[in-house]
């Protein structure tokens, strides 16, 4: 078991640059694409998301200094801390259970692509730690391997389910022809999301606002462009967080950045991604009757549209604010708040890049979350000690946006519940 955990990691830790080439010109081979074509689709598509990696890089660290900085400035003071999904990601590679769910994952996904049970085929291993984390709580929970597995595969199947039934959108709003979004952490967002959103959409006068990014830009001129909205939204972050002239000014420009250079990385990664999802799913039609091919990647491809930014960095603040004022609510927001963008890629192609609709419907579905996540503490906590990891000095219990106050995780926790106390295994 320890030599296949070794074996998982060690793929896992080459990072999408590395394994998104190499599974391209797997898939080739497989579905009998010239090796030039897939060669290059592959390479390009590594590089792409090399551009991709050091886009969310600059965002996630200017924003969560930021989100952080307004956290010590205010002196919040709750007793669960959210230690964000790095910490969560590194403890569930830690349980017994993670060597396992990794290749039936990859199997259970073939083997739905190959009967048309699923339109996606989800290359996004990385992004497996979803599905693990979800077997890893049901497994603390009940004990039980077997359960653990099971409710790994729950989780798969919920989040293939909803990445089916998003790809139209998402191909739609953010123009990734061939593309879905299978990332549990985005994906769990969606059903909240879509409910409320169609609420929120028939309140009087607020129904009614328009405010998406091609609006404001209209509106506002120079002012409304993505990058001056991220520059301005950074400088007011920057200002929040307590930061001095030339720290906001670096925030700043940092955000600018991100708005300004995302679209163009996604570009370059699907240049390389078409012509192979093309063939892919010329292959599948021709042999297997299969009408129609998503291939899933990660949610960090819409993160950079101007409309999922600025609903995000609105957030940031709104999401502190909620926790101090939400009854009941014990989890200090802090490591999930640079992935709060993440949260709203389903919400904001919903609502059609409609700003204000997006931020409304955003702070209702993670008032939920931080519930869900304070209710699942200690479980999460559990996680982390299993681990060995060390909780940050002075906190009994943890927990996280991503993984705690995951809808689908929360779910499949309970029904751990259910299963210890009706002894099923």
């Amino acid at each position: 078991m320890d030599k296949l955990l070794f074996v998982v990691q060690y793929v896992l830790n080459m990072g999408p640059t590395v394994i998104l080439p190499l599974t391209i010109i797997i898939l080739g081979f497989v579905f009998k694409i010239k090796f030039s074509q897939s060669l290059r689709s592959g390479l390009t598509i590594g590089i792409g998301f090399v551009g991709i990696g050091l886009v969310v890089n600059l965002l996630t660290s200017t924003l969560g200094p930021a989100a952080q900085g307004m956290v010590e400035r205010f002196g919040l003071s709750l007793t669960v801390i959210d230690v964000g999904w790095p910490t969560t990601a590194t403890a569930t590679w830690a349980s017994p259970v993670a060597p396992i769910i990794i290749p039936v994952c990859i199997l259970v996904n073939l083997v739905l692509i190959y009967f048309n049970k699923t339109k996606t085929l989800n290359i996004d291993l990385w992004n497996y730690w979803h599905f693990i984390v979800a077997g890893a709580f049901g497994y603390i929970v009940t004990d039980s391997i077997i359960w653990a597995v099971i409710a790994a595969i729950i989780m798969q199947l919920i989040v293939l389910f909803t990445s089916d039934k998003t790809a139209p959108y998402v191909q739609e709003f953010y123009g990734l022809e061939g593309v879905a979004l299978p990332t549990g952490s985005t994906a769990s967002f969606a059903p909240l999301g879509f409910l409320v959103g169609k609420i929120v959409e028939r309140i009087p006068v607020i129904g009614k606002l328009h405010a998406d990014p091609e609006t404001i830009q209209k509106r506002f001129g120079i002012f409304g462009e993505p990058m001056m909205m991220g520059i301005i939204l950074g400088a007011v972050l920057g200002i929040l967080a307590g930061y001095d002239v030339a720290k906001i000014f670096n925030t700043a420009i940092s955000m600018g950045a991100v708005m300004f250079l995302m679209p163009r990385m996604v570009k370059i990664l699907m240049e390389g991604l078409i012509p192979i999802s093309e063939a892919v799913r010329d292959f599948l039609q021709e042999k297997h009757g299969t009408k129609e091919l998503y291939i899933g990647l990660d949610a960090a491809l819409a993160t950079g549209h101007p409309a999922v930014l600025s609903t995000a960095l609105i957030l940031v603040p709104i999401t502190i604010f909620l926790a101090v004022i939400l009854p009941g609510n014990r989890v200090l927001p802090f490591g999930d708040l640079a992935t709060i963008p993440f949260y709203m890629a389903f919400i904001v192609c919903f609502r059609k890049g409609n700003i204000v609709q997006s931020v409304i419907t955003g702070t209702i579905v993670i008032a939920f979350s931080l519930y869900m996540a304070t209710a699942i503490a200690p479980v999460h906590t559990e996680l982390l000690k299993q681990a060995k990891l060390s909780l940050p000095e002075g906190t009994t219990l943890v927990s996280s946006i991503d993984a705690g106050g995951n809808l689908y995780k929360f779910a499949i926790y309970k029904l751990s519940e259910l299963v210890k106390m009706l002894g099923i295994f």
